[in-house]
């Protein structure tokens, strides 16, 4: 991943004719802090790296993962300055991690991590310097730990120092839905850019998580997409004529719901090639390569996940005709209402999700319009038209 976010950096800047200087200043990571954990029962490994500022504070998540690696965090860090330059907002980049198994680990245990990573990075974050929210296996109870140790630190009572945060602590309306609202209009705008009828178009969603659940949702509800395929880390499941997502409410077991009227099931890797218009890529970076691409019939993919084509698969699908909806675009809903969540606290203001929801649906809409017309322009694909805007942006800082 870190790979493919290197080398759309460099043909952004190569179209842009950026110096040598210039790319590198892309390419280099500000800050990269790293710290060891200890609690009764454990140590572990933690990172918190920092990308660019030149826009606003550092902003991305904190993932407790065994697999988190300094390459994945500087990946993701230098994607997030992409992804906030990319939709316009005054935010960087950054990413945190922490080297544990938290799916086996005791609720003690990930409270004692989660107080010991602010401990460890305290001087590093706040309001105004770094932002962190929630990722893989962290969410708002554990960033309301981070708020208190935080709290606790520093002497900051904004609760601006994170975001992510339960309701009852300054989190935001409509923050669940958010990644997928995003995509669901990213999905929309790239259609009506193109006049693509969505009514009764055909996706298949790999990974039917919180994510890939709220797209589905409200792309049938409000799109009137038909969700011909879904799959899990155990299963992809079909239905020719389209599950029923309008009754359904998200939870782990919602795989388990869709299994007893689906048509067909098969294994999970199965999913790339169920015949579909459009297929939306909500699990893993790395997903898709170059050999496994070549088992998508979608016409159209949505990169809902960070980084889940590398640039072998993006070069062969775009050469194959098949359009790509970039990561640092349709997946920026969650950034972009983290950000709204960082002004409302920063404000003392708690807005209702109507509110919050348009003022998403402006941000996402107006950079989906700009890359389709970048792209248009320029005659290059829309994962290159989004990094030349992001270049552009972060440039002029």
């Amino acid at each position: 991943m870190l790979d493919h976010a290197h080398d759309m950096i460099t043909r952004a800047a190569e179209k842009l004719n950026f110096t040598k200087e210039q790319t590198d200043a892309v390419l280099e990571i500000d800050n990269l802090h790293k710290a060891t954990i200890t609690t009764d029962a454990g140590t572990y490994d933690a990172f918190r790296f920092q990308h660019s500022d030149k826009r606003g504070p550092y902003k991305g998540g904190i993932r407790f993962h065994p697999q988190v690696n300094e390459d994945e965090v500087k990946a993701l860090a230098t994607l997030m300055s992409i992804k906030a330059a990319a939709v316009d907002i005054p935010m960087g980049g950054g990413k945190g991690g922490v080297v544990i198994d938290a799916k086996n680990a005791s609720d003690e245990e990930l409270e004692a991590v989660a107080r010991g990573f602010v401990k460890e990075f305290h001087q590093h974050i706040g309001p105004d310097r770094d932002v962190p929210a929630p990722d893989v296996n962290t969410d708002a109870r554990i960033i309301d730990w981070m708020v208190d140790e935080y709290e606790k630190q520093s002497g900051d009572t904004t609760k601006a120092s994170f975001t992510g945060k339960s309701l009852d602590n300054g989190g935001s309306e409509g923050r669940a839905a958010a990644t997928g609202r995003g995509g669901m209009i990213a999905l929309r705008e790239y259609a009506r850019a193109n006049d693509i009828d969505t009514n009764g178009l055909k996706v298949t969603v790999q990974g039917i998580g919180n994510v890939g659940f709220y797209f589905a949702q409200l792309a049938q509800a409000e799109l009137g997409i038909k969700i011909v395929a879904v799959s899990n880390s155990s299963s992809t499941l079909v239905k020719a004529d389209g599950f029923d997502f309008g009754g359904l409410e998200f939870s782990r077991g919602v795989a388990d719901e869709l299994k007893s009227v689906a048509d067909e099931v098969l294994s999970p890797d199965d999913i790339l090639s169920v015949d579909t218009d459009v297929l939306v890529l909500a699990a893993l970076e790395d997903a898709v390569n170059g050999t496994n691409q070549a088992q998508i019939t979608a016409t159209t993919v949505v990169e809902l996940a960070n980084g889940p084509l590398d640039t072998s698969a993006l070069d062969a699908l775009e050469g194959r005709g098949v359009s790509v909806i970039p990561d640092v675009i349709a997946n920026a809903g969650g950034v972009i209402v983290s950000y709204l969540e960082w002004k409302q606290n920063k404000a003392g203001e708690h807005w209702d999700e109507a509110h919050v929801n348009d003022e998403m649906e402006q941000i996402m809409a107006s950079a989906m319009q700009a890359a389709a017309a970048r792209a248009d322009n320029e005659g290059v694909n829309l994962k290159q038209a989004a990094f030349m805007i992001a270049l552009e942006r972060l440039n002029q800082n």
